[in-house]
């Protein structure tokens, strides 16, 4: 390691260790400052979250100056922080800084200033935030809040719908043309283009030596998929996700899509999720207790055709209701055919806070229990619709294992 790299290192220790560390880091560096004038910034940005400096708004009591700064009392400093932290730190990176300011120095009480939510970084953390917050928000800062999440959603639909769509369609329409005789499903095009060279002159007429039918894949309503979103506080980016796929299920004609959001009370969001997801989220209400017994009961009318029904519950299973009697259900439902899952989180935060011992029930009823990433839900639906073993491929999926 030549000198460069060896203060490149220091620099980066010095920034994760903060002021603390600095005479002893800047010692072993020879002497001098370790922390060029982006390097001083970069420090400010950090220290105003992860040292001990006084809360949002309230005077540095600090001797020091610099360092433990804090971002002071006014709106349009903080602002200019925001900025700081998207302009030294990539964006994975300014998710988690916005996310630790919101626990540790109080930053939802600024979340109501216009100006300060037009420099959040949009990301699903921020719209868990602001959907607990829905009650509280002004008026002036509601449309901007608004337009923040919209951007979440038109992001994560943008990711997901394709992989979503394709899978489902693929699944549903395994073979294009079928050999079952059904005058309205004749493809007529294919059946004259394929049977050209059997054209009687001398009569006039085509004779078809075979015929060719579309299948009947495309059909509407062909499945049935229900989600079962559990909306306790613990769960948010699992509701956020959740919901968004639920919208997407709902665009298409092939699917029969119910969207259902519980507590201890049941909200239907069915109608809402196919028409706007933004205004949907916003009907959400995270907290609360728990009571998946009755959202399971909720959701048992709309299965009419088990074999071609997916449930899908999105919970922690930390249930507050009749334990034994979703259990029971849960069975039934599993044994009358329906493709049964129980995601545990559906995020990219890996693995949850869960049950174990419910989960581990599920799982040897054959329900499998566990953790998936939004983009793996995909490969999870079409496996269902294609009928594969379900537990095999969460198996493949999941990084929690049951």
């Amino acid at each position: 390691m030549d000198d460069q790299q060896r203060l490149e290192k220091l620099r980066r220790w010095r920034l994760v260790l903060g002021q603390a560390a600095e005479q002893k880091l800047e010692g072993m560096a020879g002497g001098g400052s370790l922390l060029d004038e982006e390097g001083i910034a970069m420090d400010e940005s950090l220290a105003a979250i992860y040292d001990q400096t006084p809360p949002w708004g309230e005077e540095d009591a600090s001797p020091s100056g610099r360092r433990s700064a804090g971002l002071g009392s006014s709106a349009p400093k903080l602002t200019k922080w925001l900025g700081d932290v998207r302009t030294f730190f990539p964006s994975d990176i300014v998710s988690v800084i916005q996310g630790d300011a919101i626990e540790r120095k109080g930053l939802k009480q600024l979340l109501f200033e216009p100006e300060t939510l037009r420099q959040i970084k949009p990301d699903v953390r921020m719209v868990a935030t602001l959907m607990s917050l829905r009650g509280r928000i002004p008026e002036q800062t509601k449309e901007t809040a608004r337009l923040l999440v919209k951007e979440v959603v038109d992001d994560i639909m943008s990711r997901l719908r394709d992989q979503i769509t394709r899978a489902v369609t693929g699944a549903l329409n395994k073979r294009k043309h079928s050999p079952l005789p059904s005058f309205s499903g004749l493809d007529w095009k294919r059946t004259i283009s394929r049977n050209l060279r059997h054209y009687d002159t001398n009569s006039g007429l085509l004779i078809p030596e075979r015929f060719y039918f579309f299948d009947r894949a495309k059909r509407s309503r062909e499945w049935t998929v229900i989600l079962d979103i559990d909306q306790s506080g613990s769960m948010s980016e699992s509701v956020i996700y959740a919901s968004i796929i639920g919208s997407i299920f709902a665009s298409l004609p092939s699917l029969d899509t119910r969207v259902v959001a519980f507590d201890t009370e049941i909200v239907d969001l069915s109608e809402q999720c196919a028409a706007d997801p933004v205004d949907m989220l916003f009907g959400i209400q995270l907290g609360g207790g728990t009571d998946i017994h009755k959202s399971v009961v909720y959701c048992e009318p709309f299965i009419t055709d088990p074999k071609k029904t997916l449930f899908i519950l999105i919970s922690d299973l930390y249930e507050g209701g009749n334990q034994s009697a979703l259990i029971r259900r849960m069975e039934h439902m599993k044994q009358s055919g329906v493709s049964v899952l129980c995601l545990l989180a559906l995020s990219d935060s890996g693995a949850p806070s869960y049950d174990a011992e419910l989960a581990k029930r599920l799982s040897g009823m054959g329900i499998p229990s566990f953790a998936c990433s939004p983009d793996r839900l995909a490969e999870l639906v079409e496996g269902a619709i294609k009928g594969k073993d379900l537990k095999e491929l969460a198996a493949t999926l999941s990084p929690v294992k049951v």
